[in-house]
């Protein structure tokens, strides 16, 4: 099974501002966890050309990504995302996409003209993604990069579909969970000494003077799951330390 790193880039001055208040991430970030895939970053940026080329650029460097971008591909000034999108994945080449224009045409109608057929210009070579409020497409490139609108009505059954048709859901993992009664750092030789196969998180938390550790481990072999687990609580009680 391929590994993929997802990331998620939100555009938006208006949630920088306070004017708005971001939801594609918690949305995204749970249906990737639902389906066992890797949410590697999340980027909420305004709407400024060069620093939205840099993260696509930097996204487009890991051969193993996957983005979803949200907002900036509608017909008004500050609405640059497909521009910049193709300046940095398809050599600045912009086309218009006769499929997407007619469907914008059949929707409006003369309300088409002169700025809502704009979204039909895409960069090259550019698939779309069906808008299930008013037909106007998202689109995506080599199967893995993918634009959508930043209203979560016209994006979420984008993204739900992308991730249901083209990639596959990983197998389900079994987790262990428990709170040391100790401090991270106390910890850390255990840590180190677990496989890079097995997931780990570590939280520590302070209560004034009082510090734990909520420790999750989690594997798709069940076995090796619990031996590691295991083992993780013998060491903890050959150094002195408790669960709590």
């Amino acid at each position: 099974m391929q590994e993929y790193n997802f990331y998620s880039v939100i555009i938006g001055t208006e949630l920088l501002n306070g004017r708005r208040e971001d939801k594609h991430f918690s949305f995204l970030n749970k249906a990737l966890r639902n389906r066992g895939l890797k949410h590697a970053g999340n980027f909420i940026i305004n709407d400024d050309t060069a620093l939205m080329e840099r993260i696509f650029e930097m996204i487009k460097k890991d051969p193993k990504s996957v983005m979803f971008c949200f907002g900036g591909i509608g017909s008004t000034p500050d609405d640059y995302t497909r521009e910049v999108a193709a300046n940095a994945f398809t050599n600045g080449v912009l086309e218009t996409n006769q499929e997407a224009a007619n469907l914008i045409k059949d929707e409006f109608r003369e309300g088409a003209y002169p700025h809502r057929i704009k979204m039909a210009n895409i960069p090259k070579d550019a698939k779309l993604l069906q808008n299930e409020v008013n037909r106007v497409p998202g689109f995506y490139l080599e199967d893995r990069f993918f634009f959508t609108p930043g209203f979560p009505s016209m994006a979420y059954p984008m993204v739900t579909w992308a991730l249901d048709t083209l990639f596959e859901k990983k197998q389900d993992k079994f987790t262990c969970e428990f709170k040391a009664d100790c401090s991270e750092n106390d910890l850390i030789d255990i840590m180190e000494a677990l496989p890079k196969d097995l997931e780990l998180s570590s939280l520590p938390k302070i209560d004034g003077n009082k510090k734990t550790v909520d420790i999750f481990l989690a594997h798709t072999n069940k076995k090796e799951l619990e031996k590691w687990c295991s083992f993780f609580k013998k060491e903890m009680d050959k150094i002195g330390k408790k669960l709590l």
